[in-house]
């Protein structure tokens, strides 16, 4: 039986909350494995991503993109930056991309005011601030480094909802779109297309389901060579 296409399974808040949950359930080691095998070779983000704070939720939702550019600015604010935020809707992720260096590109109020618009997260390809205080609020963050450095009258939001590069796996970018599937966990982020975010999570779930009869069967007894040969390779 064939997964229901994206549009079916989409078609209203609820049933993309549904996904997202369902995303939560399944490690980002079996979707990178899964979008392998269809030939999508560079999703997986750079191993410098990482949840702040350590012990952070994970993070899964579909990317909103926020991108900008280091420039000296006056101090005062960055209302480009409060704009692009205004823009977030329920079961969203934030996405930052941009050339910052050594600077963060938001901290716990606007963190707040994200969450307050149904953002459930965000993925920063740089840095954050108020790392305490955004785990105290619960919100998922996975970003490259925190930093008490703003960059009000450093680094300046210039467009939002466009597609973003973020670093690669291997130091090669990975291309964001409005819309793309985010999931991170302990062992990094990934970046899911819209248009597979239904089938790779069909996949990613049977994968999941297999390695837990695996563990149970170890569990009991059972040699990793006897485990292989019954339930094949995952």
């Amino acid at each position: 039986m064939q997964p229901p296409d994206v549009a079916s399974i989409l078609a209203t808040p609820e049933e993309r909350e549904v996904l997202r949950q369902r995303y939560l359930l399944v490690d980002t080691s079996n979707v990178a494995d899964v979008l392998d095998t269809m030939g999508l070779f560079q999703q997986g983000l750079h191993a410098s991503f990482r949840p702040f704070p350590e012990n952070g939720p994970r993070l899964a939702g579909w990317a909103y993109t926020i991108r900008g550019q280091m420039t000296p600015f006056p101090l005062g604010g960055d209302a480009d930056k409060m704009a692009a935020c205004q823009g977030l809707t329920a079961g969203e992720i934030s996405v930052w991309s941009g050339d910052g260096h050594g600077i963060c590109y938001f901290g716990e109020l606007i963190a707040l005011g994200m969450k307050e618009r149904g953002c459930v997260g965000a993925l920063v390809d740089g840095g954050i601030r108020d790392v305490r205080w955004i785990g105290e609020h619960g919100f998922p963050v996975f970003a490259r480094y925190r930093t008490p450095v703003q960059s009000i009258g450093r680094w300046k939001v210039n467009a939002c909802q466009v597609p973003v590069l973020m670093r690669g796996h291997d130091d090669a970018g990975v291309i964001v779109r409005p819309g793309d599937f985010i999931l991170a966990d302990e062992d990094g982020a990934i970046v899911i297309p819209q248009e597979h975010a239904v089938s790779v999570l069909a996949e990613a779930e049977r994968l999941t389901s297999i390695e837990t009869k695996i563990r149970i069967e170890l569990a009991n007894g059972l040699t990793l060579a006897q485990a292989l040969q019954k339930f094949g390779h995952v």
